[in-house]
C-alpha cells in the first residue's frame, strides 16, 4: 500500500507484566507494521489475551514500553485509541438487546461527541461495515437471534464501524462450527487482503494462522519465542517445543503450505 507510515504500526519493546507476583508477560518484543496479518498462538495460559488486552490498554501498567504510530500508548486519550484499535472479544455470552443495525452504529462512538447526531458519513461507515462482513440481509434481525457465527460477523461489522486502523480479536472462531469458521476467517483475510486493514488475532487454530499469509507471533509461559512468516514456525521443531507434543505435516496440493496434526490424535 502507498502511503505506509516507515516506523512500526505497533511496537512493543521488552514489555513485561505482572499480576500479583506471578509474571503473566516476560520481556515480549514484537513490530507490526500497517497491512500485516499477525496470528499469535501459543499453548493456554501463555499470556496471549494479556497480551492483547495491554495493547487495548483494558490491562494498564506493566513494564516495558507500547507505541501506537510511534506514540507511547499512556499518552492517548480513550477517544484517540479508539480511533486506532478495535477489538472482539473472545465468546461474548451476554448478548445487548439490540438489532445487528443498532449495534454496529454504536461502533461510530470514537466519531461522535454526546450530542452530534448520525451524520451521511456515519452511515456510510455503517452501510460499509455491514457489507463488507456480509450482515446487511441481518441488519434488522435481534443477536440473540443469530447463529455463532452470524453473531461473530456483526461483532467484526461494528468493530469496522470504528473505521479504527488495527482490529484485534481474541479467538475470532473459538466455538463455531467448521463452515462459520471458514465464513469468519475468509472475511478477516478479505478485509486484510483488500482493505489493507491491520489484523492482529489470537488463535488455537494453528492451521488457520499457517494459512492466513501473515505472520504469527508464538508465547509460550509469558515469552515470544518465535516471529516471523508462517511457514517458518514448521522448522527444526518449533511447535513441538512450543506445545510440548510432537506434530504432523501434511501436504495437499491445492494448498501453498503445509497443514499440521498432533500426533497424539492418530
Amino acid at each position: 500500500m502507498e502511503g505506509r507510515m516507515n516506523h512500526p504500526l505497533l511496537e512493543i519493546t521488552d514489555f513485561s507484566f505482572l499480576i500479583g507476583a506471578k509474571k503473566i508477560l516476560n520481556g515480549i518484543s514484537l513490530a507490526v507494521r500497517e497491512g500485516d496479518f499477525l496470528s499469535i498462538i501459543g499453548p493456554n495460559g501463555a499470556g496471549k489475551t494479556t497480551l492483547l488486552k495491554c495493547i487495548m490498554r483494558i490491562l494498564t501498567g506493566g513494564h516495558g514500553e507500547i507505541r501506537l504510530a510511534g506514540r507511547n500508548l499512556e499518552i492517548f486519550s480513550q477517544k484517540e485509541l479508539a480511533s486506532w484499535l478495535s477489538y472482539v472479544p473472545q465468546g461474548v455470552e451476554i448478548l445487548p438487546a439490540f438489532t445487528v443495525l443498532e449495534f454496529v452504529r454504536m461502533g461510530r462512538y470514537p466519531h461522535l461527541s454526546p450530542f452530534s447526531t448520525f451524520t451521511q458519513t456515519d452511515e456510510a461507515a455503517v452501510e460499509r461495515s455491514l457489507s463488507l462482513t456480509g450482515m446487511e440481509p441481518f441488519a434488522h434481525r435481534y443477536l440473540n437471534t443469530l447463529s455463532g457465527g452470524e453473531r461473530q460477523q456483526a461483532y467484526i461489522a461494528a468493530a469496522l464501524a470504528q473505521e479504527a486502523k488495527v482490529l484485534l480479536l481474541d479467538e475470532p472462531t473459538a466455538f463455531l462450527d467448521p463452515r462459520h469458521q471458514v465464513e469468519v476467517l475468509a472475511t478477516l483475510k478479505r478485509l486484510n487482503r483488500e482493505t489493507g486493514l491491520t489484523i492482529i488475532a489470537i488463535t488455537h487454530d494453528i492451521n488457520s494462522a499457517l494459512l492466513s499469509d501473515g505472520e504469527i507471533l508464538a508465547i509460550k509461559e509469558g515469552k515470544d519465542v518465535y516471529q516471523g512468516p508462517a511457514g517458518g514456525i514448521l522448522s527444526a521443531d518449533k511447535l513441538e517445543n512450543i506445545y510440548g507434543t510432537g506434530f504432523l505435516k501434511l501436504q495437499d496440493s491445492r494448498l501453498p503450505q503445509f497443514l499440521v496434526l498432533p500426533e497424539g490424535l492418530l
